[in-house]
């Protein structure tokens, strides 16, 4: 497990929802671990984030506090916490090209994508010049092994699924990642005619977030995907989060749910798409 504060921060709030869970049962962990026959000093370290449980500790835990129904809730939080938080420099010591094949299984399984985004256009979508110019800015930034016409050939083929009919896109932009430059002049340009011209697939779904939006409800939010209800990934300066927890998946499909709200779609998305294009002269 990767010493992240991060990681370390959730080992301890599963052991404080375990202890919540063990003195509602009205039990010291004396008793819990007589019941469940294991050494007392077990409780503790679990308690205290200093030992991560199996899922047969976690069936154990939920049966002996009296609440068997929260056992699959706290198993996925217990497997999420390893798999949860993944350093960008561990994924991609290799180069690119390993970060890129990564996730091939997750998206070929996936019938219905849910993407936002306020600052880029989402993979599916993007052209091959912006992917180069994209990847390259990451190769630069991070030092990363040479391999970036691989990387970049992985993305471009991975976008068959985005044709294949098989799979359901929405996608929500911010209208500030149809003005952020990526790539220089002539790279975006091309990247929002052809965003403009995907938007008219029958199962791909567009929506634009207009900067003249009131969003004193709900401000924009760190860019995610929703990967059917099955886990949602969330990309940060430093790391990959992927989350499993069924209400953690619950709370980031109703935001997607109250964006979407806020978006506009069809003509009304293409004209932003078109003024974007416009403002680069």
């Amino acid at each position: 497990m990767t010493s992240s504060s991060s990681v370390r921060r959730a080992r301890e709030a599963l052991g404080r929802r375990l202890r919540e869970m063990r003195k509602d049962a009205g039990l010291t962990a004396r008793e819990l671990a007589t019941r469940a026959g294991w050494h007392e000093s077990k409780c503790s370290r679990i308690e205290n984030g200093r030992t991560g449980p199996c899922d047969d500790d976690l069936r154990l835990w939920a049966r002996h506090c009296g609440a068997e129904g929260q056992s699959a809730d706290l198993i996925a939080t217990a497997r999420n916490i390893d798999d949860a938080y993944v350093e960008w420099r561990r994924m991609e010591r290799s180069g690119l090209r390993r970060a890129q094949e990564s996730v091939i299984p997750l998206w070929e399984r996936t019938r219905h994508f849910r993407a936002y985004s306020s600052w880029l256009i989402p993979g599916p979508l993007q052209t091959r010049a912006y992917i180069e110019s994209l990847l390259r800015s990451i190769r630069d930034r991070r030092a990363l092994p040479d391999d970036l016409e691989a990387a970049v050939q992985v993305r471009v083929d991975k976008q068959r699924i985005l044709y294949e009919g098989r799979h359901r896109f929405a996608i929500l932009l911010e209208e500030s990642a149809l003005r952020h430059r990526i790539g220089g002049t002539a790279t975006m340009a091309g990247q929002l005619a052809h965003l403009r011209s995907v938007a008219g697939l029958p199962h791909v779904s567009l929506g634009v977030i207009p900067l003249s939006a009131d969003r004193t409800a709900l401000w924009p939010a760190e860019d995610f995907w929703i990967f059917d209800d099955a886990q949602v990934n969330v990309e940060l300066v430093s790391a990959f989060l992927t989350i499993t927890q069924p209400y953690e998946i619950t709370m980031y499909a109703r935001t997607f749910a109250d964006l979407a709200d806020q978006a506009v779609y069809g003509a009304a998305a293409r004209s932003l798409i078109t003024e974007a294009i416009d403002s680069l002269g």
